[in-house]
């Protein structure tokens, strides 16, 4: 445990401690101070009392990282509150626990809908996209029209005879986009979900095989996406990937058009009453 963290870590497991409503874990009788007593903290969380107790104390020792999760789940924690007991406990966070995203918040999408003429999507650890705006459905892959099984960066890379076409330079292309993958989900501790995904691939794609079996990891941080658009032509895009606080399992990327002759003709595009010039690029 880094050294002046035990006094830390003992005074914040008592104040959460105090915050619990002990009617709402069956625990009975009077009470002269709130919350649940050490005993029942450590009752629910399968721990000695005692060490608990030496816990608040500050003299408990370092616990392991799987008593602190215990702890956490006993203590009822969010999950940045069991971060912060990682931290003062072992100096580090806690290994990622990999959540299937099922969709973003209203927030999120509105922040994607501010990028006006700029692409931007958010993938998960599996490269499955699970939001877009409109600047992305006209210059890249329109994914509402993409049954929700099949919104997959992968599936279409490696399956999808017109996002191969689409890319200047599909092999370098391909190299990054299955190191960043791989990445992506080592990060977000989702290496044993993409199993299913990585065997569907390398069945159906020898490419996809090939590039797995390199076992190369790539940063997905920022580069120049150079597309044929069906409307545009050759077009040129900075993009920039960030994390979504919070959400290890979700990641933004933003596209932004190189020049602003690029920029105008988009903006004429998403003018247009005809959707058909969007195209079908992938992420």
């Amino acid at each position: 445990m880094p050294a002046g963290s035990e006094a830390l870590l003992g005074a914040y497991l008592r104040d959460r401690r105090a915050r619990l409503d002990p009617a709402t874990f069956g625990f009975a009788g009077r009470r002269r101070t709130p919350g649940l007593r050490r005993e029942e903290v450590a009752q629910r969380a399968n721990i000695s009392a005692t060490w608990y107790t030496w816990l608040e104390q500050g003299r408990g020792g370092a616990p392991s990282a799987d008593v602190l999760n215990r702890l956490a789940a006993g203590l009822m924690l969010t999950e940045p509150e069991r971060e912060h007991i990682f931290m003062l406990a072992l100096g580090r966070p806690p290994e990622v626990r990999y959540r299937p995203a099922e969709g973003v918040t209203p927030r999120l999408q509105r922040l994607l809908d501010t990028f006006e003429t700029s692409p931007a999507l958010i993938k998960t650890a599996t490269w499955d996209v699970v939001a877009w705006n409109r600047a992305s459905a006209i210059v890249l892959t329109d994914w509402g029209t993409v049954p929700p099984a099949e919104r997959n960066i992968l599936r279409r890379m490696f399956g999808d005879p017109r996002v191969r076409a689409a890319q200047h330079d599909w092999a370098s292309v391909a190299r990054l986009v299955v190191g960043a993958f791989r990445a992506d989900a080592a990060r977000a501790g989702a290496v044993s979900e993409v199993g299913q995904l990585v065997d569907e691939l390398c069945r159906t794609s020898p490419d996809f095989a090939a590039l797995w079996r390199e076992n190369d990891v790539h940063a997905h941080g920022d580069g120049v996406k150079r597309l044929r658009h069906p409307t545009l032509g050759l077009i040129e895009l900075e993009y920039s990937g960030f994390a979504v606080d919070g959400r290890p399992d979700l990641g933004l990327i933003v596209y932004n058009p190189v020049t602003p002759t690029l920029r105008a003709d988009i903006r004429r595009l998403m003018q247009a009453p005809s959707r058909d010039s969007s195209a079908a690029l992938a992420g």
